[in-house]
């Protein structure tokens, strides 16, 4: 069963500095906000991605989706505004809500929130207090016990039914869906958290989050790069075949396969990344039996013998470099289908198109060139 996230990114986050709202402040070279849209939405049962942002914030919102789809909404003056505002466009049993500002969370928090959404009406990861605590009033520090405290995090998941109706009675706002739920009778069990699932609130929370990115990258497998390019010359015919996709036009592609010369670049580049040569070596236009051939046979096998020597593509992309035939409404087409020969997630594609402004062969309609980059995993 699949659920709902709610990311909560409608707050001004002021107090972390910068001048800019923390949820689009750059960490580790990206917004804050990404970090979770990614975590949501590379998990297969996350089935809806909803985000609540301030007026006038969607653009942002969208600079920051990296491929992934996420409904929109406008969030409001609170945070319980706000969620009550996304919550009206859930569309599945089990909703999970998210604070932007915490980039760190894991699989494993969301895990443990949904299997005990399997008996408990809500559930919210927590971490105990380790710190001594007291209150200051007229007579001065009061201690207080720390006995039965525990620190809330987000994700908060609940029953969307039963979380409705909270809202629904809810006459006032809230610091959180817990708080709100617990005020209508909800019941809420608590799950273990993680001190890395932290808020970014204050500027030094930057650096403590960088530091935790860092580590994570240290300890992961080394990524490498390939670049590959290619060309091919354009005659009359009655169609092109570029990224595995056939385009129906009055001109073709000359080359000794079908002459893709995006899925060739594709592949010279992948096998750049793997320290394997390049196309030529593992199919020679001297060779006969690769006359006229799918160049998806080309990536399928550049694919293959990377992973055999370790390095597998984790994201693609290709640069379409021509005056025709219009790219544009091939782009979906060739994502998918790229996606498809590496067994990547389309959002690990990314195709564009340019032209020369009329310069070159490729200005004067004479052929067509590609570019390619390759990021691959080494394990």
């Amino acid at each position: 069963m699949g659920y709902s996230a709610c990311i909560v990114a409608a707050g001004r986050g002021m107090r972390a500095g910068g001048g800019t709202p923390k949820q689009f402040r750059i960490l580790a070279g990206r917004p804050v906000l990404s970090y979770s849209i990614d975590r949501f939405a590379q998990d297969p049962a996350c089935a809806q991605l909803i985000i609540a942002h301030a007026p006038g914030q969607a653009d942002r919102v969208r600079a920051c989706l990296n491929g992934a789809k996420a409904v929109l909404v406008e969030g409001g003056e609170t945070r319980t505004q706000s969620v009550r505002n996304a919550l009206a466009h859930v569309a599945h049993d089990q909703v999970l809500i998210h604070d932007a500002a915490r980039p760190l969370v894991t699989d494993a928090i969301i895990a443990r929130l949904r299997a005990a959404l399997d008996s408990a009406p809500g559930a919210a990861p927590s971490l105990p207090v380790a710190d001594a605590l007291a209150r200051s009033d007229d007579t001065g520090v009061v201690p207080v016990s720390r006995d039965g405290l525990y620190r809330l995090q987000t994700p908060q998941a609940f029953q969307t039914t039963l979380l409705r109706e909270a809202f629904q009675a809810a006459s006032s706002d809230y610091p959180d869906e817990v708080s709100l739920a617990r005020a209508s009778g909800l019941e809420v069990v608590l799950t273990d958290g993680e001190e890395s699932n932290f808020k970014v609130t204050y500027a030094d929370d930057f650096e403590r989050a960088e530091q935790a990115l860092a580590g994570d990258a240290s300890s992961a497998s080394l990524t490498v790069t390939g670049m590959g390019y290619d060309v091919h010359r354009m005659a009359p015919g009655d169609g092109v075949h570029l990224c595995g996709v056939f385009i129906a036009c009055p001109y073709q592609l000359i080359g000794h396969s079908d002459a893709d010369a995006g899925l060739h670049a594709i592949t010279d580049a992948l096998l750049g990344a793997a320290g394997l040569g390049d196309i030529g070596d593992h199919f020679p236009p001297s060779d006969d039996q690769w006359k006229g051939a799918d160049s998806s046979t080309f990536l399928a096998h550049a694919a293959k013998i990377a992973a055999e020597a370790g390095a597998r593509a984790v994201h693609v992309d290709v640069t379409l470099i021509c005056e025709r035939p219009k790219i544009g409404p091939h782009k979906a087409a060739m994502k998918s289908r790229v996606a498809e020969i590496l067994d990547l997630d389309p959002r690990r594609v990314n195709i564009k198109a340019t032209t020369t402004e009329k310069l070159g062969f490729t200005g004067r309609g004479e052929g067509l060139a590609a570019e390619a980059v390759v990021t691959a995993a080494l394990s």
